[in-house]
């Protein structure tokens, strides 16, 4: 097994061009799982993690109501943000600048083959990420993603999951609110689940700005230690 993790750090990258990367690789992925099962001689599969700001968009999962997109066209382009639709599980999503996405493109065999498992140690990554910056971060039952007080009236979301999976190989992934802009999140009903508000890292510690790099030191170093991985640039 390969427990070593590239690591490519996109900065600002355009979420079509992303999702193409990260179809490239998963797709190299799962060829290589095949070609190794006709062969005695295996290679062993790579695994990624990519970190990503993109410019405004909305993306609708392959389940995902489109109603719960709450302006038309023309009005996302006044906001110059874009729209698409893709085959991560899920309803909508925002994502945008001062917001660090994560896409691990992992070979599950490599680790542990349970989905359960694997949605869950993304959220204890962002969790144990916020007990740094003591916020107490939660999971809500029934509700992808990680959340802040859950159960009461100002329960909030401040990490959105989605994740596809084929052969035991990873696609999309976490989308960490740090600096968000969280006006945009007022143009669709996130993750179609209504009365449901959305917050940011900025806003809970009350600062104008969070280190982001900083940030990505702590996901990164609970993402190493949650899949006893290897990281490497």
């Amino acid at each position: 097994m390969n427990k070593r993790v590239q690591l490519q750090d996109l900065g600002l990258r355009d979420y079509k061009e992303t999702w193409d990367f990260q179809e490239k690789l998963f797709k190299e992925i799962i060829g290589l799982k095949i070609k190794n099962r006709r062969e005695d001689d295996k290679a062993a599969t790579p695994n990624y993690l990519l970190l990503v700001e993109h410019p405004h968009v909305y993306t609708l999962g392959k389940s995902g109501d489109i109603d719960n997109l709450l302006v038309n066209e023309s009005q996302l382009g006044e906001k110059g943000a874009t729209f698409y639709k893709i085959n991560r599980g899920g309803d909508i999503t925002y994502h945008g600048p001062g917001q660090i996405v994560g896409y691990p493109i992992l070979d599950l065999d490599n680790f542990f083959t349970d989905i359960h498992k694997y949605l869950r140690f993304l959220e204890e990554i962002v969790i144990l990420t916020l007990a740094d910056y003591g916020i107490e971060a939660e999971r809500s039952k029934g509700e992808t993603g990680v959340w802040l007080d859950v159960g009461t009236p100002f329960a909030r979301k401040i990490c959105a999951m989605g994740v596809r999976a084929s052969r035991w190989v990873t696609m999309h992934g976490f989308a960490l609110n740090v600096n968000a802009d969280l006006g945009y999140f007022d143009m669709m009903i996130p993750c179609g689940i209504k009365g449901k508000a959305v917050t940011s890292l900025n806003v809970e510690l009350g600062k104008k700005e969070v280190d982001m790099d900083e940030v990505k030191q702590k996901l990164l170093k609970h993402f190493s230690q949650l899949f006893e991985a290897e990281i490497i640039n």
